[in-house]
């Protein structure tokens, strides 16, 4: 089963359960992901699905640390719990090392080294890394190696 198609079956199970959060945050993941397809008149494979979660988690986050910032912790519990919903879709993430070592291997595969070659770094970690870690972080991590 996809991962599309997993979403659909479990936004038909949060109807009839009557679990009103979790069929809204389904409904904003689905709204995603038919948007994107609208928009690149294509049929969505699970990597661009992926793709569209990971970019949604990104959002939550942000909006956490703003809502966060103005005090409004009502708004705060709500981007929390939809975070959770849609990173149960996504892979496992990866850990410290495993990290650590993908940038290693694509570093030695590009022969970068110096912050020009990020972009061919980054090019190669990108789809290994959609969706199992945060991109801003590893870019980072890029950096304190490259500069």
């Amino acid at each position: 089963m996809s991962l599309k198609d997993r979403i659909q079956q479990d936004m038909k199970a949060a109807m009839r359960s009557g679990d009103k959060p979790r069929l809204a945050t389904i409904r904003l993941m689905l709204a995603a992901i038919k948007q994107k397809e609208v928009d690149e008149r294509t049929e969505l494979g699970d990597a661009e699905v992926t793709g569209v979660l990971d970019k949604m988690t990104k959002q939550r986050r942000e909006s956490i640390s703003q809502f966060e910032k103005a005090g409004r912790d009502d708004l705060v519990a709500q981007e929390a719990g939809e975070l959770e919903l849609i990173q149960e879709y996504l892979p496992e993430p990866l850990g410290e090392a495993e990290i650590n070592a993908l940038i290693d291997a694509a570093m030695a595969d590009t022969g970068a080294t110096s912050l020009k070659d990020m972009g061919k770094v980054m090019g190669q970690l990108k789809p290994k890394l959609q969706g199992r870690a945060d991109m801003g972080a590893v870019s980072a991590l890029i950096k304190a190696r490259l500069g």
